[in-house]
């Protein structure tokens, strides 16, 4: 499983609606699969910018076609532009996968009786052994003093960047686990490419919180 799909079942509840706000969940799968790309060796950042180190395919059709736009783009970006890119349309991508890999189901309703809502609660009315499994890495981490794993890191990197921390840890003192989010995010497991993706997703997504409040302010009567 890869990072995008550990964070999607880490941002969705047991009833199957996210536990976030749009903003933050859709720059956090952007950011996810810059992290996967970075973390699979196949991008890094040079002069501020994202490269393509390795072209070959990483046998993950979401990533693979991830690293293609990157190729084919006519010259090099910041990884801002690709987090912002990548969160336009991967929420529904991953969703679908993971609804045909049955891991969780579509279920349709009503909100007040009128406004149609797409939710994705568990297949089996249980959490999944993945999502089970990733929380048990990023507990061990969060509880430990160590380094942590790249992998486990960089989703601790990414729950931290989109204020997932109190969904995920809810049982822990916030303030240690705040802590020890920010350690984690800044250690020496993090490759240039992995650090400058998670400022970029916390930069990118207090951009569209400023951007939304400011066209929300902008529309209100005076």
């Amino acid at each position: 499983m890869n990072l995008v799909e550990e964070f999607t079942l880490l941002a969705y509840d047991d009833d199957g609606t996210p536990l976030t706000d749009g903003t933050h969940l859709d720059h956090g799968l952007g950011g996810g699969l810059l992290l996967e790309l970075a973390l699979a060796g196949r991008v890094d950042v040079a002069d501020k910018k994202v490269v393509a180190l390795d072209t070959s395919p990483t046998g993950d059709p979401l990533v693979d076609a991830a690293l293609m736009r990157i190729v084919a783009d006519d010259k090099p970006r910041k990884p801002g532009h690709w987090v912002s890119k990548f969160a336009k349309d991967t929420r529904f991508q991953v969703l679908d996968k993971l609804v045909a890999d049955g891991i969780l189901r579509v279920e349709k309703d009503k909100v007040l009786w009128v406004f149609p809502r797409t939710k994705y609660p568990a297949a089996h009315g249980v959490e999944p052994v993945q999502e089970t499994a990733a929380r048990d890495r990023m507990r061990h981490a969060v509880l430990g003093t160590g380094a942590a794993e790249p992998r486990t890191g960089a989703l601790c990197a990414l729950v931290a960047a989109t204020d997932l921390e109190k969904s995920v840890f809810g049982d822990l003192d916030q303030k240690v686990v705040k802590t020890r989010l920010r350690e984690i995010s800044e250690g020496a497991w993090a490759a240039e490419a992995v650090k400058k993706a998670i400022e970029e997703i916390q930069a990118a997504v207090m951009v569209a919180i400023v951007a939304s409040t400011t066209a929300a302010t902008a529309g209100t009567p005076s």
